[in-house]
């Protein structure tokens, strides 16, 4: 969608972003809290209330919205460097890698939203944000798959993807080579069990078995 389609659909699309990336920035030293947003608002100028309007739903809210536009700037990269000529690994690889260097913003911030998003009450927020990565990941990587192994193939990601963003927060290596190297390792895991998956699909009987268990 263009820049312009979007802004005529939601006039406060520019200010929206501006405020969120504010809110970003700031957080990186002060928080995702309701504090940082208003010292956010004051630093654009907006009037009193009009942050609330934008993000009734606070820090989370922010947060949401932060990930979502993320994800879809991934997924845009993705299909600009050209991920659909590569291998599946490459394109994941690609992908996690785009998510992390690009639009994931500074590690203190990263750390300070995965803490908020780490509370008993925010669980379920941030399960849904790392599904909705990965799922966008596996997108732009061009899976069409629609059974069980759509579900296992997420699952599987989500455990890359969460393990390389924690090694990746830590990671004082020139140019994030370490978190690379380790991704790599964990993207071979990753293709071990998907190689195994369809060994298993290819035993004589297997089909038969699954059809089986399924009436």
């Amino acid at each position: 969608m263009s820049s312009e389609n979007t802004a005529f659909s939601d006039p406060d699309a520019e200010i929206r972003d501006r405020l969120a990336d504010t809110v970003a920035a700031n957080a990186t030293f002060d928080g995702w809290t309701e504090a940082t947003i208003a010292a956010s608002a004051q630093e654009l100028g907006l009037p009193e209330g009009e942050a609330l309007r934008l993000f009734p739903g606070g820090p989370l809210g922010i947060l949401e919205y932060v990930s979502s536009r993320a994800d879809a700037r991934t997924v845009a990269d993705m299909e600009a460097a050209g991920t659909a000529g590569m291998k599946v690994r490459e394109r994941i690889r690609t992908g996690v890698r785009i998510r992390l260097q690009k639009h994931t913003g500074t590690p203190d911030s990263a750390r300070r939203a995965l803490s908020l998003l780490a509370l008993p009450l925010n669980a379920v927020l941030g399960a849904k944000l790392l599904y909705r990565t990965v799922d966008a990941i596996w997108y732009a990587a061009g899976d069409a798959s629609v059974d069980f192994n759509f579900y296992t193939k997420r699952a599987t990601l989500a455990g890359v993807y969460s393990a390389t963003l924690l090694y990746w927060l830590n990671d004082r290596s020139e140019g994030g080579e370490a978190t690379w190297a380790f991704l790599d390792r964990r993207l071979e895991d990753l293709m071990q069990i998907e190689k195994f998956k369809s060994q298993v699909r290819a035993w004589p009987g297997a089909r038969t078995r699954a059809g089986a268990t399924r009436r």
